[in-house]
């Protein structure tokens, strides 16, 4: 049944080639409803039962690879502006003068494998709309598969925290970042008609806009989360080396609370401007736990920054940083709440959520799975993506 259902899907992305040969810039009506179809998972492309509709018509293109290739100039190398695991992302200026980031997805994969990981990313970012959630443009399936996104014209935050000669981004910026990064999870956990866990939040995908909004990219290890599932569990395990939260680390196991530890590991990144693993393989979690939980938040401060910072703001992003890297997954909070108390937190006692004694002796044990100061390389069941 696995091989039929694998042949559905491998047919039916021929059929999408077939259409796509005779190209005009915008897809008619009825090819329209074929890409639906896949994006629906009516064409057997999904991995679970999709049974939500999209609540209006799709606003993307389909471009010919012309367009593309012009628009790039040639995949020029001069226009790679990020590599991943399986994609490169390259910038491109359309006739109109619209920038767009154009995804291709590597030849490193079997084309049945890539075919799968570019129709699964296309069903779900063709759904998500926020402000905070990178902009589907469009995407191309002649001689390759690309994905077409609008460009963020100040890069990632991870360019502006990590690269040398890049200045330090303010404090208001770093505060603003985070609360955005929030509002875009919580949207794609809560808002979203469909429950997606994005498994890769890390800041070299939070893109930043012309006016530093921050906008969650690249959900090419994205999973769609069925409401009758608490969990999901996952394989292989993939993701970048010090975002990847104990219970998905250890055992796959996949849901909102995986991303809500990446985001808390950000947080102190963002606070910090020190990587999730240093070159000597120190991890920022052992590095920050003394200054999080002994009161002393300012010692986790970016040096660049000097006093330029706002306390409150710091103790704010501190103590909701220390809930979501709880090693527990059930005691940390739901982007519900971490919004809750990034916006409002003011007025909401610390003091309940406090854990009980025995699961602090919990999580004690369970935090050295986390400490990566011994760690010389990763599992070999890792797929480690570049940042």
């Amino acid at each position: 049944m696995q091989h039929l259902h694998q042949r559905s899907r491998s047919l039916s992305l021929k059929r999408l080639f077939s259409f796509s040969s005779s190209r005009r810039s915008r897809v008619e009506e009825d090819d329209m409803e074929k890409i639906n179809a896949v994006i629906n998972g009516e064409s057997g492309f999904s991995e679970t039962t999709l049974d939500a509709k999209p609540t209006q018509k799709p606003s993307w293109r389909c471009f010919c690879y012309e367009e593309i290739y012009n628009a790039t100039n040639g995949f020029h190398q001069g226009n790679l502006v990020g590599r991943g695991g399986h994609a490169e992302v390259y910038r491109g200026v359309l006739e109109d003068g619209c920038v767009i980031a154009v995804k291709r997805l590597t030849r490193g994969l079997s084309d049945e494998q890539r075919e799968k990981e570019f129709l699964t990313e296309l069903g779900i970012v063709s759904h998500v709309r926020h402000p905070n959630v990178s902009v589907l443009v469009g995407f191309c399936i002649e001689d390759d598969l690309h994905l077409i996104f609008e460009f963020s014209c100040h890069g990632s935050v991870s360019s502006h925290l990590h690269e040398e000669n890049s200045p330090p981004l303010s404090w208001k910026l770093r505060y603003k970042i985070a609360v955005g990064t929030a509002r875009g999870l919580h949207y794609l956990h809560i808002g979203c008609h469909r429950r997606i866990i994005h498994r890769d939040i890390k800041a070299s995908n939070i893109l930043l806009t012309a006016n530093f909004e921050p906008q969650i990219s690249d959900f090419g290890l994205a999973k769609w989360l069925p409401s009758e599932l608490t969990y999901h569990a996952v394989k292989p395990i993939e993701g970048t080396l010090g975002y990847l939260a104990p219970e998905y680390f250890m055992h796959g196991i996949v849901d909102e609370k995986t991303d809500v530890f990446a985001f808390g590991v950000f947080l102190l990144e963002i606070i910090s401007g020190k990587k999730p693993v240093d070159g000597s393989h120190r991890s920022l979690l052992s590095w920050a736990k003394p200054y999080l939980y002994d009161d002393m938040v300012h010692m986790l401060v970016d040096p660049q920054l000097g006093d330029g910072f706002d306390i409150s703001q710091l103790e704010q992003l501190a103590f909701v940083a220390s809930l979501c890297i709880r090693a527990t997954a059930a005691w940390r909070p739901s982007m519900i709440e971490v919004l809750q108390l990034l916006t409002d937190g003011s007025k909401i006692p610390q003091h309940g959520w406090r854990m009980p004694k025995e699961e602090e002796d919990e999580e004690v044990n369970l935090w050295d799975f986390v400490d990566l100061d011994e760690c010389n390389s990763p599992p070999t069941s890792l797929t480690m993506c570049s940042s």
